[in-house]
């Protein structure tokens, strides 16, 4: 990246005592011919989806071919111990996110692959994970109990006037930290993933009868899995069925392949069918939004701005970035305020939200602390525009995103916040307690002071016990929906 600002104006800002010099710069893409595997790939190729598919890194040995001596044995030894386990998303990276690792070179090669951002939440190793604390006692793999509030397969009603559109399974990349990793993406050694059921065209068929006959829903986030992995012709479809219902007023179309993939969304057919649903979404006065993931500044080449604008000229309302909150990726004001401007400046894409790391298993050094959340969002107020100003929230269990000052209370010893919310989730149309009770959040046992940490050494059992019981449910929900697709 270039700097477009005088060192005289830096050296300036720096005697000015600022937090944080802005600096505007200008993106890069990182050349790919300098990897060992990819130093006969033709620009042409490089932008081929096609090729991009045909050549994601699946598996240690593929990694190995790609990256060659670039990388010391103990790191493939290393990804492969974890691999077996502690991974709960199987390994599946596109060139092109693969590039953005280390994207300048560097002398000590494995060095930087370890400390790079990137790498460390798209292709965790068993050193990044801790050994104390591997996983909360709290952690489930449905760690926000969306299916629960599954209204059809598929279909999440948490909130009183949108609903979450699962419409597929799987994603163009999988990210070390997944929400969903109870569901999206391949089982791994230490994960049994659930199936859904329900054959994919009657599960969408599904969807839209039940919004057709719930009027009070006006906003359909449409993810998965990732919206690039749909066949395009059966995405429009279900998005041409959507502007057809009269209550639906938003449309937020999710897709991490922005970034990852962003030769999906610059591919000729793929933006004419955009236009086409944006034409008929402003004929009939649906907004409709693309939100994306990105983690990290060095993620926002020149292609992924390419492809946003691409976006925009297909007639798309906003495009959004949701990132994650990650120790090691992006847990510095510095950090988050490089990627804003990246986005901002780089790619006109709007910082939107940062969720912070939720409590499925073995995601305990990846996760912040509510404190440290708070402290991050102070930090980068003032700098940003309003409007593009992120908010840090915390998905609580049960309850939903929170921003990171609305807790109730906060018994920081012990890392338990307590929340409150202002609406029933769709499994608690007859619960009266809903808005009255408070729901727990907790932070990473690491980051307590000694008193808390003693405290959850001593208790920890009893939630251990509790999770294990989740964990033996969870299983014997997959087994069952496994007959189910037998019979």
């Amino acid at each position: 990246m270039t700097d477009l600002i005088s060192p005289e104006q830096a050296a300036a800002d720096e005697r000015a005592g600022q937090p944080y010099a802005y600096q505007r710069v200008e993106l890069v893409e990182p050349d790919w011919t300098r990897i060992p595997g990819w130093k006969d790939v033709t620009a042409e190729e490089w932008r081929s989806a096609q090729w991009q598919r045909a050549h994601c890194v699946k598996n240690v040995k593929q990694l190995r071919d790609v990256m060659g001596d670039l990388l010391d044995e103990r790191f493939y030894e290393d990804l492969t111990r974890d691999q077996a386990e502690r991974a709960t998303m199987s390994m599946l990276l596109p060139p092109q996110m693969l590039n953005t690792i280390v994207p300048a070179g560097a002398t000590d090669y494995t060095a930087a692959f370890y400390a790079d951002p990137v790498r460390r939440y798209m292709l965790p190793v068993f050193s990044d994970r801790r050994t104390d604390w591997p996983s909360h006692p709290h952690a489930t793999r449905d760690s926000l109990h969306e299916h629960e509030m599954w209204a059809t397969e598929g279909l999440t009603h948490r909130y009183p006037t949108k609903v979450l559109a699962e419409i597929l399974p799987t994603c163009p990349q999988y990210c070390g930290h997944c929400t969903r990793m109870d569901l999206v993406g391949n089982s791994t050694p230490v994960i049994d993933k659930l199936k859904f059921v329900a054959k994919p065209q009657t599960r969408l068929d599904d969807m839209l009868d039940y919004l057709r006959r719930t009027p009070g829903v006006r906003d359909v986030v449409v993810s998965g899995g990732d919206v690039a992995n749909m066949p395009w012709p059966r995405l429009e479809s279900f998005l041409t069925s959507l502007l057809e219902i009269e209550n639906i007023r938003d449309i937020r179309l999710a897709t991490k392949a922005l970034m990852g993939l962003p030769q999906h969304w610059l591919s000729d057919d793929i933006r004419a069918g955009v236009e086409r649903v944006a034409q008929l979404g402003r004929k009939r006065g649906v907004m409709i939004a693309m939100h994306t993931h990105v983690n990290a500044a060095q993620s926002v080449t020149p292609l992924v701005a390419e492809a946003t604008k691409a976006m925009f000229d297909a007639g798309l309302r906003d495009v959004r970035n949701q990132g994650v909150l990650m120790r090691g990726v992006n847990d510095s004001v510095p950090q988050l305020l490089d990627l804003c401007f990246a986005l901002l400046d780089g790619a006109t894409i709007t910082p939107y939200y940062f969720y912070m790391c939720d409590m499925i298993p073995f995601s305990e050094h990846w996760r912040v602390s509510v404190r440290d959340a708070q402290h991050l969002q102070h930090g980068i107020l003032g700098y940003l525009p309003g409007f593009a100003t992120p908010r840090i929230v915390c998905d609580v269990p049960y309850v939903g995103k929170r921003w990171v000052h609305q807790l109730s209370e906060y018994d920081e010893v012990r890392g338990i916040s307590y929340w409150k919310k202002n609406y029933r989730t769709g499994i608690e149309q007859q619960d009266p307690e809903a808005l009255n009770r408070t729901y727990e959040y907790y932070d990473p046992i690491d980051t307590l002071p000694a008193e808390g940490q003693d405290w959850w050494k001593q208790h920890a059992g009893d939630h251990l016990a509790e999770a294990e019981k989740r964990a033996a449910a969870s299983r014997t929900a997959a087994e069952s929906q496994k007959l189910l697709q037998i019979n």
